[in-house]
């Protein structure tokens, strides 16, 4: 019962981050790190900081960005390229994408958005 309801959290928070509901994302995967003990709570943690990190670009923030950026990457670098059957190799490389591109910019409307990745998972 309690690996299901972990289950639909982290799937409930790809659904919303790949509809760029990166607010909703991180309030999910918030709920599965604090209330379950995991032992990839790193991972999550990760997760729940990349989303911050583009939802800060929506609300005017780069610099909370580029923080979170900086902060999730080496989190979900620790982790084996498909991770929770995720492909979390492409995931870290559009980080590292909107990263440097958050960096490069002056403005939100500045930035990328194709640079967002998409969170698929596998079965």
């Amino acid at each position: 019962m309690q690996n299901d309801i972990k289950d639909k959290l982290f799937i409930k928070g790809i659904i919303s981050f790949n509809k760029k509901n990166f607010y909703d994302a991180h309030e999910s995967w918030e709920e599965l790190w604090s209330e379950y003990r995991l032992k990839d709570e790193i991972f999550i943690q990760g997760l729940i900081q990349l989303a911050v990190a583009f939802f800060h670009i929506t609300n005017l923030n780069l610099k909370g960005s580029r923080n979170l950026f900086n902060k999730c990457l080496p989190k979900l670098k620790k982790f084996p390229a498909n991770h929770r059957n995720i492909n979390l190799l492409e995931i870290v490389t559009s980080a590292e994408n909107s990263n440097k591109k958050v960096n490069s910019i002056d403005s939100v409307n500045d930035f990328d958005w194709s640079l967002t990745p998409k969170i698929i998972q596998s079965i």
